[in-house]
């Protein structure tokens, strides 16, 4: 399968589907990745996108697009929901990732609402959840059971945002291991990662 996910800020991918696009990527799956900012508000710019590269590495992603749009400045478009068709139409999408619109950070919600809009044709979209989802209630689990090590390797890889969480005390990759563990109790396996379906053909 070909597998596209986007994500608004670097990171925000590998903390909401890093454990799935692993487990495809083992599986031979040809996994393709659009970011829409450098995240210059977490970090310089041209650290963060280092460490995304890194992170496309680590995945055997065959694309890494960045849209260029500046951090918290987003705005839904004509353009932006262009951007996001031209990567559906090189990645050729059997499956597509992104953020769910129901989160406090605006850049997410403007990406899950283009994103909606320019995938309007693709037969598979789930929506993954982040530290700033709210109310995200998922009906469908990916078991990463197998991949959790992996993928808080994968999140090291941002090692700017490692302790950038705003919760004394609290990490990324705690952050990441528990929400697993509870994802995972949910879907009656050890570790999980949760998705919302906009709509899923079987």
């Amino acid at each position: 399968m070909n597998i596209l996910a986007i994500g608004a800020h670097p990171d925000d991918i590998e903390f909401g589907c890093g454990g799935a696009l692993l487990k495809y990527s083992k599986s031979k799956n040809n996994i393709y990745l659009l970011v829409l900012t450098k995240g210059d508000i977490g970090a310089p710019a041209a650290i963060r996108w280092r460490e995304q590269v890194q992170a496309a590495k680590f995945l055997k992603a065959k694309g890494l697009y960045c849209a260029n749009y500046k951090d918290t400045k987003i705005s839904l478009s004509k353009e932006l929901i262009k951007k996001i068709e031209d990567a559906l139409k090189k990645a050729k999408p059997d499956i597509v990732f992104f953020n769910s619109p129901c989160d406090i950070h605006q850049d997410h919600r403007v990406l899950a609402e283009a994103a909606i809009s320019a995938t309007r044709y693709v037969k598979k979209i789930l929506f993954y959840e982040v530290p700033t989802s709210v109310d995200f209630q998922p009906d469908i689990f990916i078991d990463i059971a197998d991949y959790l090590f992996k993928k808080l390797e994968l999140l090291k890889l941002h090692r700017s945002q490692i302790d950038r969480t705003r919760v004394p005390g609290l990490s990324i990759l705690e952050s990441a291991t528990s929400c697993a563990n509870f994802r995972g109790f949910q879907g009656r396996v050890k570790y999980a990662e949760g998705f919302k379906a906009l709509r899923f053909m079987l």
